[in-house]
């Protein structure tokens, strides 16, 4: 089993790349979707079935042709990794489904697009290689300055422009910081990497410029500015896709890179923290201050990134796994509002708070499928936020960080709030005076994505220990780096 996952793993990337071809060959929108959702479907059935390898702690890696390590790209995957590509392909396949119903995706070039910003990510979570991790990312991004701006809205431009002048510097940023790592190290391996920053103050200033432009990526506070300014321009399905898995990338990237060059250096615990805990107050009050409903979400994304990381200042098994469960339910909750939000503003016209009101009475079940998500982005019990964010303080409490600890619970209040803020002015109370347009009933096919991923709140929330088995099975290959570098240094 594990020389097939080997084998496979360089396919995540080029499958599709191919299926963006073939897409842009056919004429046929059904043909189109069709490929989309199959290899979509192909990609999360292979993530399921590599989960079942790699519970155990075990690591499956690949030398590109078979070329000694070193000189070959490698892929590794492992438990971390494993539910990362599950996470991100379920999201593709809601999304797609999605923007099929909303016929969001009736443009040729959809379905190649999102099957190239997928393919990128996939590679991204599998490479074990500095150098292959910055292409991937920008395979990745390159169709999603497309998938932004492809309205041709003057807003959507103007979103596009910051968007990619902000990405290309950040990506400039990387390539540096690569560069100084491999003319400090030698290599851009990640196995041969392992303990550098220990070994070497230089190679530790080197990796610390590739971990601040990895902090870019994920929007981390103080580099997150830039996307309130265009993540809430891009249609409903695309702006879902964006904030399950091109920040993930960084959120991703951060955890691997710290892991195996840092590992558990206090040296550093005392900054990562005091970052991570400023960027929960930061974000989340950007979203308080926000009247457009997309424009709060995607504040709150930069504050849940201090959620998401925190494992790294309180670097141990316990923190680690509830960080990773944190993640990996946050893609879902996440994707849920920005479709639910999406759908509110087909619906109305609108997505200023300040003309909205009454969609509860129209579409009850769009109202329940944003309500359940919210709670849980809240952390309110028993969904799934509530558990992540509960191991999460438990975690930082037993590892002595209690300003951290303490700044969780009180910025989910805040969450609370804004959420509140988004249900009384757009789902709560009567229709506004007048009207940005009159709410109509959402078709059901629209609504039936976002409760899919609105019930995974509740099953992960109810059902919570076999994710958080794998989370602590992903966490201990992140402070015990040795298989990872075996399998990856192994011909």
């Amino acid at each position: 089993m594990s020389e097939a996952v080997a084998y496979i793993l360089p396919l995540l990337l080029g499958v599709p790349l191919g299926a963006a071809g073939l897409c842009l060959a056919l004429p046929s929108l059904l043909a189109q979707r069709l490929i989309l959702w199959l290899t979509t479907a192909a990609v999360l059935a292979f993530a399921v079935w590599t989960l079942a390898a790699t519970a155990d702690g075990s690591v499956i890696a690949h030398q590109i042709s078979g070329w000694p390590p070193g000189i070959a790209i490698p892929y590794a995957i492992d438990a971390f990794s494993a539910l990362m590509l599950a996470a991100a392909s379920f999201l593709v396949l809601i999304c797609s489904l999605y923007a099929a119903a909303a016929r969001e995706d009736r443009d040729r070039s959809f379905a190649a697009l999102v099957l190239v910003l997928s393919g990128g990510v996939y590679g991204a979570f599998t490479t074990a290689d500095l150098f292959h991790l910055f292409v991937t990312v920008e395979v990745a991004l390159i169709p999603s300055y497309v998938l932004l701006t492809r309205s041709g809205s003057a807003r959507s431009v103007r979103a596009g422009r910051v968007y990619a002048t902000v990405n290309l510097f950040i990506s400039t940023t990387l390539l540096f910081g690569i560069a100084l790592v491999y003319g400090v190290t030698g290599t851009v391996n990640l196995a041969e990497l392992a303990g550098a920053a220990e070994r070497s103050d230089a190679a530790a200033a080197a990796a610390g410029v590739v971990l601040v432009a990895l902090a870019g990526k994920a929007a981390m506070v103080p580099l997150h500015w830039w996307l309130p300014r265009t993540y809430p321009f891009a249609s409903a399905s695309v702006n879902a896709l964006f904030s399950g898995l091109l920040t993930k990338i960084g959120v991703y990237a951060l955890f691997r890179v710290y892991a195996l060059v840092f590992g558990a250096d206090g040296r550093f615990e005392g900054i990562i923290l005091t970052v991570l805990v400023t960027g929960m107050v930061v974000g989340v009050l950007g979203a308080l201050g926000s009247t457009n409903m997309r424009a709060i979400l995607s504040f709150h994304m930069s504050s849940q990134v201090g959620y998401m990381l925190l494992g790294l200042g309180i670097f141990g098994v316990a923190g680690l796994a509830a960080s990773i469960f944190y993640l990996i339910q946050y893609m879902m909750t996440k994707a849920a509002l920005f479709l639910a939000v999406g759908t509110v503003e087909r619906a109305t016209g609108s997505g200023d708070l300040r003309r909205l009101g009454g969609v509860a009475r129209h579409s009850p079940l769009l109202a329940v499928a944003f309500l359940i998500p919210a709670l849980s982005l809240a952390g309110v019990p028993p969904l799934s936020g509530f558990v992540a964010k509960f191991v999460l303080v438990i975690a930082a409490a037993d590892a002595g960080a209690w300003l951290a600890a303490g700044t969780a619970v009180a910025v989910s209040l805040f969450t609370l709030l804004s959420m509140l803020k988004i249900w009384n002015g757009a789902f709560w109370g009567d229709d506004p005076e007048p009207p940005a347009r009159q709410a109509a009933p959402v078709p059901g096919r629209l609504v039936l994505p976002v409760l899919a991923l609105a019930a995974l709140s509740v099953v992960l929330g109810l059902g919570a220990q076999p994710l958080l088995t794998l989370s602590t099975a992903a966490a201990g290959n992140l402070v015990d780096v040795a298989g990872y570098v075996e399998a990856v240094s192994a011909p």
